[in-house]
């Protein structure tokens, strides 16, 4: 890439040289011209990169505005201030500082506002209201979501915001042996959902530059895009909802499909170790929930059949009240 650019930047700036020298036949004049091309064509590839850094809907914006003040010069030179002087050379200097002005302002306002406007979501694809999802950090750590793509349960567009992107990197770039491996996973486990084919994962260069703190930043995002959060954030599901913005937490579906254990049925569990209560044993099920065995204390390794006494369920989860059957 860096080969082509220099050889269009010395092409064009030989074709200059030889175009102003065939019609001026003076070589200072052709000079000039070689040395013009080549500042404007370096200054237009320094255009180009900058624009890359833009997104895309404040480019619009300023397209848009560009278009408007053109517009608007155009009535008003014409409608109004047409053959205004005299002089044809002074009613063309007018001409162009009209144009020049308005051109300037709206482009100035585009810019400014275009972030204000969603153009991007407005020419995108969408299905209903509210379709799009925004994804956190914890959420593509924990990796759960990408079995609920691939199965089609979660499906649409999934948006990952570049902030949330470079906070991966950051936990992936860390010094901690085990943030690393986190922050690894989660890139990952992105890079699995965008080869799937029921979900599409968009980054998007959207952010809310007056807020630093990245959950306040996503739940923001989440009410300017109208778009729901996925997480398994505790408190960030708290803080959305607080601010009505939807939410799906992976943790409470997880919970919601748990089998349903009633008074009276039967486990069979493993004692792995010893209760806050006197003589209390704790196991486990397949799923993670928690079965406090009473007077199971002194059978630590075993495994033995338990009768459910009563359920509690808990912010944290499900735990299981049992006696020995």
């Amino acid at each position: 890439m860096t080969f082509f650019r220099l050889l269009v930047v010395i092409v064009g700036s030989l074709l200059s040289y030889q175009i102003v020298y065939s019609h001026t036949y003076r070589v200072d004049f052709s000079v000039i011209g070689f040395f013009t091309a080549l500042l404007l064509t370096l200054y237009v590839f320094y255009l180009v990169s900058q624009l890359k850094k833009i997104p895309l809907r404040t480019i619009l914006g300023g397209l848009i505005g560009l278009l408007v003040g053109l517009f608007i010069a155009n009535l008003l030179f014409h409608g109004v201030l047409f053959n205004l002087f005299d002089d044809p050379k002074v009613n063309f200097i007018f001409y162009i500082f009209i144009y020049s002005l308005f051109a300037y302002a709206a482009i100035e306002v585009g810019l400014r506002k275009g972030d204000e406007f969603d153009l991007l979501q407005s020419l995108a694809i969408k299905g209903a209201k509210g379709a799009d999802k925004l994804v956190d950090t914890s959420v593509i750590i924990d990796g759960r979501i990408a079995d609920l793509t691939e199965t089609g349960f979660l499906e649409g567009t999934l948006l990952v915001p570049q902030f949330i992107l470079q906070e991966l990197q950051f936990i992936a770039d860390s010094a901690d042996a085990l943030k690393r491996t986190r922050g690894r996973r989660g890139l990952d486990i992105l890079k699995r959902m965008q080869n799937q084919a029921f979900v599409q994962i968009r980054i998007i260069d959207d952010d809310i530059p007056r807020i630093k703190e990245v959950d306040a930043k996503l739940v923001a995002l989440a009410r300017k895009l109208s778009a729901k959060i996925v997480t398994n954030d505790f408190n960030l599901n708290k803080v959305a909802d607080l601010q009505g913005v939807a939410v799906l937490n992976i943790n409470q579906l997880a919970e919601a499909l748990k089998p349903v254990i009633l008074p009276g049925e039967s486990l069979t569990v493993t004692i792995m170790k010893e209760g806050k209560e006197p003589q209390q044993g704790v196991g486990y099920l397949d799923d993670g929930t928690m079965v406090v065995v009473d007077h199971a204390k002194q059978m630590l390794g075993e495994t033995i059949g338990v009768e459910v006494t009563s359920v509690l369920q808990t912010t944290a989860g499900r735990m299981i009240f049992a006696r020995q059957a």
